[in-house]
């Protein structure tokens, strides 16, 4: 048990190598966070950048605006470009679930997974809303087994993480981890 990522903004990056030294943990960088806003071709040069640097995970947030004015092209060649620009590192395409509808949800998943995602990502943590049950479910149930789902954000309980666990997420983003790892380890 423990931590796959530690997921950092880019300018942390030598110091999060430093810190993570021999860790299991996987350095993570994120790019378009947190609100998605960066051209398709800046979030590719960040990818890029980010695994030439070490990263071995990279989190993109989509163009929220894109998904929301229904432009499914520019969503799908946007994460088309991350992929390619970091073709070795698994990706996570974070939604910001909280800001769009259900049927925007499921487009933005089917969008991630057809375009190489390894996850489908709830939430950055920084846009009014996480993780919830319900929002994994619906996830789980678009992208079948094509990519992972990831719940993040607003997670601070063993008790919410078996939820989001429960409802179909595969792996989990927590600020609060070590509290929730603490509370499993004292259930044993």
């Amino acid at each position: 048990m423990g931590c796959a990522a530690a997921c950092l903004a880019p300018r942390f990056t030598q110091r999060a190598q430093e810190a993570l030294g021999g860790s299991r943990a996987a350095l993570c960088i994120v790019v378009g966070f947190p609100h998605g806003d960066e051209t398709p071709e800046q979030k590719a040069f960040a990818a890029a950048q980010a695994v030439a640097q070490g990263a071995r995970e990279v989190d993109m947030v989509i163009s929220i605006g894109a998904l929301r004015e229904g432009d499914c092209l520019a969503v799908l060649e946007e994460i088309q470009g991350v992929r390619a620009a970091a073709p070795g590192a698994i990706l996570k395409v974070i939604l910001e679930t909280a800001a769009l509808t259900d049927e925007q949800k499921v487009q933005g998943a089917l969008l991630a997974a057809w375009a190489g995602a390894d996850f489908v990502k709830t939430s950055t943590g920084f846009g009014g809303g996480g993780a919830t049950a319900e929002d994994v479910a619906l996830l789980r149930a678009a992208v079948g087994g094509l990519c992972g789902v990831k719940a993040s954000g607003g997670i601070r309980t063993l008790a919410q993480a078996r939820a989001m666990l429960a409802a179909g997420a595969t792996r989990l983003g927590m600020s609060a981890t070590v509290n929730v790892l603490a509370s499993c380890e004292a259930e044993r």
